[in-house]
């Protein structure tokens, strides 16, 4: 896959209390006022059921789970599925089976931004120590791995990045900033795109609720479903890809 000129702006941040980013190009914050790791952990992890499923997974033995995200941002998705897989395989400890995590981000924080973010977590700080070497990442794709654990990063545009890839995910995490402040990682052409790289009954969770993603992705073959949301928000979407009779 081919690597794209793209370019890396020094802070994509400003900060609206000393442990709350906002992003300055979406005026949209990286998570929830209300905690960003619970949320990531309610919307993400448990919306699409990945205790059970990451469980049952490890006890298969082999081969990959395959988790695909809309949006790396601070890495705080990435990092909670990375400790659940964690925990999982300390009760699993002969599993041979691996976590893939695909993320498209077109605009990575600078590395003095990320950290700053995680600091209040210093588990997580670790985590991305540990495995995001080196940063900020070329345009394009690039590859971090760890045991057990393969972080495929896509920098730049997902509408263009989105068809190169070959795989298909087990699990969405369809994590933009807000649809009416970045339309174009929710468009109903890039729904359909997430739909044709989705295993039949894999799975989506997203924090939102907007009327035309419920659509757009009800159009392109999910059954959706809204629940309860997180915090402050009173619903969100979640679904299943509908097999095909």
């Amino acid at each position: 896959m081919r690597k794209r000129d793209l370019p890396f702006h020094e802070s994509e941040l400003r900060w609206e209390t000393p442990h709350y980013p906002i992003a300055k190009r979406f005026d949209d914050g990286y998570f929830s006022r209300d905690g960003g790791r619970a949320e990531s952990r309610e919307v993400f992890l448990k919306g699409n059921d990945l205790p059970a499923r990451l469980s049952q997974h490890a006890q298969s033995g082999t081969g990959d789970f395959t988790i695909a995200e809309l949006g790396f941002g601070t890495g705080l998705n990435f990092f909670e599925t990375v400790l659940l897989w964690q925990q999982v395989l300390s009760r699993f400890p002969a599993a041979k089976a691996k976590l893939r995590f695909v993320s498209f981000e077109q605009y990575p924080l600078a590395r003095a931004d990320l950290e700053r973010v995680l600091r209040p977590w210093p588990d997580l700080l670790t985590l991305c120590r540990t495995i995001l070497q080196p940063w900020p990442p070329i345009s394009g794709w690039q590859t971090y791995e760890t045991d057990h654990v393969r972080l495929e990063l896509a920098v730049g545009d997902a509408n263009s990045l989105l068809p190169e890839w070959t795989g298909a995910a087990n699990a969405w995490y369809l994590d933009g900033f807000a649809p009416a402040k970045n339309p174009q990682l929710w468009n109903a052409r890039l729904m359909q795109l997430v739909a044709s790289k989705t295993r039949t009954e894999g799975t989506f969770s997203t924090y939102t609720a907007a009327a035309q993603v419920r659509r757009d992705l009800m159009a392109a073959g999910f059954e959706v479903t809204r629940v309860a949301g997180f915090g402050r928000k009173r619903h969100r979407l979640q679904g299943c890809l509908k097999a095909i009779a």
